[in-house]
């Protein structure tokens, strides 16, 4: 029986089903008159789709992107007895210099107190966008940081087709890419104070731990140098007073300093996990991901636009290699791109991140 043909039964009333062909019938006049459509349910099910996805879209574009939200977590990393330091880690802020909600939420995140700021890229969306990088982060002028670009920091977003991210990493920034002005955004970061790890080392003394940090600059447009890492932290130990022998007694032994290492990228690609986990990173950070951006409730992330299990695309996990591991934060960012303004099931985030004492 046409599930769209006859009429409806009273309660209790047997209904026999009688099946019938759907085929043309001749009236009188003989003209053909078509069977019963056996088209309605399935627009029916196509109007009621289409709609879904409408305010799906309508709810990822003018709700929940905006819904911006502090992750809190607690890694035990540092030494026994150490104090604990808290690290804001901030990535993927696509900042144009119309967003004010977004502009405020970070200011507003400098009454937490962090110890240290943890930049991991990706902070410009629009040639104007370093006015709102500085509406927003001029709060935390002062606070110990480290940064490393993203693709985004030199390259403007362009109108993409997303069903291209299914099929892997998006490719290289064209050569139709606006250029944006990374010195700028560099020479800014250095005026907070923060050391620049784009293929680099450095090293700051927080709450009476020293902390040796290395990064590099994006693997997702292959800038990286992750080959450099050895070089820059042989460098980094040796220009540090605390390891010329001269300045300890002879008769005396030398005390440990409480050290930990870090590891700063913007794309977690799994090749950089592993080197900064072989050259002793305790906890990596990393942003790029976004979580996944559009993500399905009780399945996660579509796609990671690199190589990352999806399992870690974003939030706290322990990326392991070669009998060695590295608690890893994959933050799922706080922006989209301009031509892409939509989050589902992924809200925009920052995270604050408290370094403890190892047991």
């Amino acid at each position: 029986m046409d599930p769209g043909a006859g009429t409806a039964a009273k309660a209790g009333t047997p209904v026999t089903l009688t099946l019938q062909k759907s085929t043309p019938s001749r009236t009188g006049s003989g003209r053909l008159v078509a069977g019963t459509s056996r088209f309605k349910p399935v627009g029916t099910a196509l109007a009621v789709l289409a709609g879904a996805g409408a305010a799906a879209f309508a709810y990822g574009s003018l709700v929940e992107r905006r819904a911006f939200t502090l992750r809190e977590v607690s890694v035990p990393v540092l030494p026994a007895g150490a104090e604990p330091i808290r690290v804001l880690h901030l990535s993927d802020l696509h900042m144009a210099p119309w967003q004010a909600d977004k502009q405020e939420w970070v200011r507003q995140l400098a009454r937490f107190q962090p110890d240290l700021i943890v930049d991991t890229g990706d902070n410009l969306s629009h040639e104007n966008g370093l006015e709102g990088i500085r509406a927003a982060l001029d709060a935390f002028r002062g606070i110990p940081g480290v940064f490393v670009h993203g693709s985004n920091d030199y390259y403007g977003p362009q109108l993409k087709n997303p069903f291209k991210y299914f099929f892997g990493p998006s490719k290289r920034h064209s050569s139709t890419a606006p250029r944006l002005d990374d010195k700028a955004l560099t020479a800014y970061f250095e005026s907070l104070g923060w050391l620049n790890l784009n293929n680099a080392a450095g090293a700051l003394e927080i709450r009476g731990t020293h902390l040796e940090f290395f990064g590099v600059n994006d693997p997702h447009i292959q800038a990286d140098r992750v080959e450099a890492i050895p070089g820059a932290l042989d460098e980094l130990r040796e220009d540090d007073p605390y390891s010329d022998d001269a300045t300890w007694p002879t008769d005396k032994p030398r005390t440990e300093r409480p050290t930990v290492t870090l590891g700063i990228v913007h794309a977690p690609y799994r090749r950089v996990l592993d080197a900064f986990v072989t050259y002793g990173a305790s906890m990596i950070f990393a942003g790029h991901t976004h979580g996944g951006q559009v993500c399905v409730p009780g399945f996660g992330a579509l796609v990671t636009n690199c190589d990352i299990p999806r399992s870690q695309v974003k939030g706290l996990s322990i990326w392991r290699h070669a009998f060695r591991a590295a608690y890893l934060n994959v933050s799922a960012g706080l922006g989209t791109s301009i031509y892409a303004p939509v989050r589902f099931a992924c809200r925009p985030e920052a995270t604050l991140v408290t370094l403890t004492a190892s047991e």
